[in-house]
């Protein structure tokens, strides 16, 4: 695929420095301009390998795979609206050392989507967004990013800086290059510390919405929306912070692997790498409803579990609820069983309501003694009825969710920021479980009906 795609940006490098945009010293070609739209459409193609800023009252369309060349800055302005073309699977590729400054704001986001019509879009209509940083993972040897993408990610810089995600939408990702190897909506690949990821929705995914490859990189106000198959998956030592994501999956939508709301391993294989996948997330709400139309043909058999822990991760969970999955959490596997036991893994404040079973063991886990480490004096877990959590009437709306719980639900006051995990300066204190109190971060710069949307 690079070989295919390995051409000069003849859509951004410009020759010329009107509009914003920094004409690139490989080619000076003009823009590729669609005659079908009135305005002009400029197709973004290739390597960029300069310092290049986009228009935001312009029209742009990804072709194929777009690398982002180290040292080079891609910045995308506030109100920005990327389309991906279909048939070259388009995929933007932030590499190693290399920057993406996309800044929206909360009345003017940046929209990555699909380039087909209203009424047409559908999951994985194009690649997704993939950043690739020099923050530590945990493989012996520098890895290939997944996907078809033939770029490496990794290194020892803890705190490096591949840009800013900030009100950000990803809309239909997820095109799968071959059978069984799609390309996630945001992938992050060892991205470290010094990067902003903060409002970031990722909707209609062909694969999971967001996935951490190493790393340290932290983020707040997350969106996992409709995914085909997880939402947040973390592993080869990922080990960043994480507050405020909420995930509402169709139910009658998943993935052939099983799909998770949390799907967390240390690496492919389970192995005692020095470097832990070591997540720690804080005030998550996974929103499943399979419990509900369970008895319907509607139902989906592959929707699994609301956290698969497994392959000796070191995860950890804190003021969280997870709802209407056929397993509320799946621990899995004797090592990573005892980082529980050792205290390495942590579920605190979690919620389980409405899951067909709440907890379930694999792999040679014991389920008594997870239930008792799950239940144990302090832990402060709870598995309830659905409704007994007082959520909003439209919680659960596939086309406008509210997501906010009644003033009288339990989640409200039952949070607890004690945890040595939690300290550090990072974790906004809150006196609620899930991700919304009273406030709705999603209002304004969110979209939950872009089937309809006109671009």
């Amino acid at each position: 695929m690079k070989n295919l795609f390995k051409t000069t940006v003849a859509a951004i490098c410009l020759g010329i420095l009107a509009g914003g945009m920094v004409a690139c010293e490989e080619d000076p070609t003009p823009p590729v301009v669609d005659p079908g739209s009135n305005n002009g459409t400029v197709v973004l193609s290739g390597s960029i390998t300069s310092n290049t800023t986009l228009d935001a009252s312009k029209s742009y369309l990804l072709k194929g795979f777009v690398y982002v060349v180290a040292p080079a800055t891609l910045t995308i302005p506030a109100g920005t609206v990327i389309k991906g073309d279909q048939d070259s699977k388009a995929t933007l590729i932030v590499e190693r050392g290399a920057k993406i400054i996309a800044d929206g704001t909360e009345s003017n986001p940046i929209v990555f989507t699909s380039n087909q019509p209203v009424g047409q879009r559908n999951y994985g209509d194009w690649g997704g967004v993939i950043v690739l940083g020099k923050a530590p993972q945990n493989q012996a040897t520098t890895p290939i990013i997944e996907g078809g993408v033939d770029r490496p990610y990794g290194g020892t810089d803890a705190n490096d800086n591949s840009g800013i995600l900030r009100y950000v939408r990803i809309e239909y990702a997820g095109i799968a290059l071959t059978t069984d190897n799609e390309i996630n909506g945001l992938t992050l690949g060892a991205v470290g510390a010094g990067t902003i990821i903060d409002n970031v929705q990722v909707s209609y995914c062909g694969d999971d919405a967001f996935e951490f490859f190493g790393g340290t990189v932290n983020a707040k106000h997350l969106i996992a929306f409709r995914t085909w198959d997880d939402e947040f998956d973390t592993d080869l030592g990922y080990s960043g912070k994480i507050q405020f994501a909420v995930s509402l999956r169709d139910p009658a939508i998943a993935d052939v692997s099983t799909s998770n709301g949390f799907e967390s391993d240390n690496d492919g294989v389970g192995s005692a790498t020095t470097i832990k996948t070591s997540a720690v997330f804080s005030n998550v709400s996974v929103f499943g409803h399979y419990r509900q139309i369970a008895d319907t043909a509607t139902a989906n058999s592959l929707v699994g579990r609301g956290a698969h822990i497994r392959r000796n991760t070191s995860i950890s969970i804190f003021n969280t609820v997870i709802t209407g999955y056929k397993e509320g959490i799946r621990l899995d596997g004797t090592s990573t069983q005892q980082n529980m036991t050792d205290g390495n893994l942590v579920l605190k404040n979690v919620t389980l309501a409405g899951n067909v079973r709440s907890l379930n063991t694999a792999g040679s886990a014991n389920s008594s003694d997870f239930t008792a480490a799950f239940n144990a004096a302090g832990s402060n877990n709870t598995s309830v009825a659905l409704a007994d959590l007082q959520l909003n009437a439209n919680n659960f709306n596939l086309n406008a969710p509210n997501f906010l719980p009644q003033s009288n639900s339990p989640l409200i006051g039952s949070a607890d920021f004690s945890h040595p995990k939690l300290g550090g300066g990072f974790f906004t204190t809150t006196n609620y479980r899930g991700a919304f109190g009273t406030i709705d971060w999603t209002a304004n710069w969110a979209n939950f009906n872009p089937a309809n949307t006109v671009y």
